[in-house]
């Protein structure tokens, strides 16, 4: 029998290239048919055949106070109701910037946008039109966007500059980003050595979730600190996914490190469009219209975006909100891992605040070489089994997970104990 999702997704391929409009959602990596959502509210969501699952991916991130939080929900309709766009200024948008810059301390100004997308490739543009120079650096597994510069993977030496990872870059984008092996502070040290005076910026995910999770260390962000202040290179971090979700402060506040610029979307968003760019105001007056670093959005500072940011930044600070958030992922994760000991699995876990990553692996992985190691047939076939019980999980061995403030004890447990009869079946075909 054909289910609805089946006959969605037969329907979208004629109109749509892969039948979606974002590749992870094709269920490409793990094989089946996606999965057609209709509605969600707190922890879970329904597809096309009336289904419902315990949900964590949040829409990659922004639903960090559940789906349809009844505040932000409010927020949104009453703005609504007073205009969709207008295509001028807004209090609201100074309300979002205000809040930004006192959230997170190392930014002096912000500007708004719609996509992280844009506001990588615009921080890109402004720290190549601060420094005078062309040359980036980022690092192999973080993803920032599909901004020609950054769909670049590895040259084939230390020195050798990256090589397009999508048809259309052309190899004169490329040729000015330099991808090197993250948690390598030495690699990083020697490059700077070389051709710091050329360098415009670093950019990193300081905390990946674009390689499932994976934790920078300390000594690795404190290199890239030195190296850059030290060669007047800007320091961008890429907390699309980390800011607010891992700390109200954001990975920054974690690792106790000031960037010169921050990337930021998806929780400022509560679900819709909204993301942004930010730093010091010495590099933020380098931008249009006070200086020569042009950028522009018809949409940025959408009024009924920013209501539903400002409404979700309003909830994550209540009194301890991230504390219970983190603990709560946590319980997940040691659930997660204990179960597939129980089972024999070679299997470890691992969360920051309120994100998480799963590995078929012996130990977690520290870099992309090791992330690629991981035993992706076994993650598909825990997936499946997980989806089939209602559990749906990132649709890829290498994306990471999100758990939202509506995920209580009740639904970790049942959590657990589908993994458990997950892990069963995978030790079954291991015999």
């Amino acid at each position: 029998m054909t289910t609805q999702n089946e006959r969605l997704f037969a329907r979208a391929q004629q109109s749509t290239p892969g039948g979606v409009n974002s590749p992870v959602r094709a269920f490409r990596s793990v094989g089946g048919t996606p999965r057609f959502i209709t509605r969600a509210e707190g922890p879970y969501f329904w597809d096309a055949d009336d289904r419902r699952y315990i949900d964590y991916i949040g829409s990659w991130g922004p639903a960090i106070v559940g789906h349809a939080h009844p505040e932000v929900v409010k927020a949104v309709q009453e703005a609504a109701a007073r205009g969709l766009s207008f295509g001028a200024p807004t209090e609201g948008e100074i309300d979002m910037a205000e809040r930004i810059c006192q959230l997170v301390p190392s930014i002096e100004q912000v500007r708004l946008v719609s996509s992280g997308t844009e506001a990588a490739m615009s921080a890109l543009r402004l720290a190549r039109g601060a420094t005078g120079r062309d040359k980036i650096i980022k690092f192999e597994g973080c993803y920032h966007g599909h901004a020609d510069s950054l769909l670049v993977k590895a040259g084939s030496g230390l020195l050798t500059f990256g090589n397009p990872t999508s048809a259309g870059v052309p190899e004169d984008f490329a040729k000015h980003t330099l991808v090197l092996d993250y948690n390598n502070p030495q690699q990083l040290e020697d490059v700077f050595k070389k051709m710091g005076d050329q360098i415009a910026c670093v950019i990193v995910e300081p905390i990946a979730g674009n390689m499932n999770l994976l934790r920078a260390t300390p000594e690795f962000l404190q290199t890239m600190r030195r190296v850059c202040t030290q060669y007047g290179a800007a320091l961008i971090f890429d907390e699309v996914m980390s800011g607010f979700r891992v700390a109200l402060g954001g990975a920054q506040s974690i690792y106790g490190i000031a960037p010169d610029l921050t990337v930021l979307g998806k929780v400022i968003g509560g679900g819709l469009p909204v993301a942004a760019f930010g730093g010091r105001a010495d590099l933020m007056q380098h931008l249009a219209p006070l200086g020569g670093v042009y950028q522009a959005g018809t949409l940025s500072g959408n009024p009924v975006t920013v209501a539903a940011g400002m409404a979700t930044l309003k909830l994550i600070q209540a009194p301890g909100f991230h504390d219970t958030l983190a603990a709560q992922t946590s319980k997940l994760v040691q659930g997660l891992s204990a179960a597939a000991a129980d089972h024999g699995i070679a299997f470890c876990a691992d969360s920051v605040g309120g994100m998480f990553g799963l590995y078929f692996a012996e130990q977690l992985p520290v870099s992309y070489a090791t992330m690629m190691e991981c035993d992706k047939q076994r993650f598909n076939r825990f997936f499946h089994a997980m989806l089939d019980a209602n559990v749906y999980l990132a649709p890829s061995a290498f994306e990471a997970g999100f758990v939202s403030a509506q995920h209580d004890d009740a639904i970790i447990a049942q959590t657990i104990a589908a993994a458990s009869d997950a892990f069963a079946l995978i030790a079954n075909d291991i015999k």
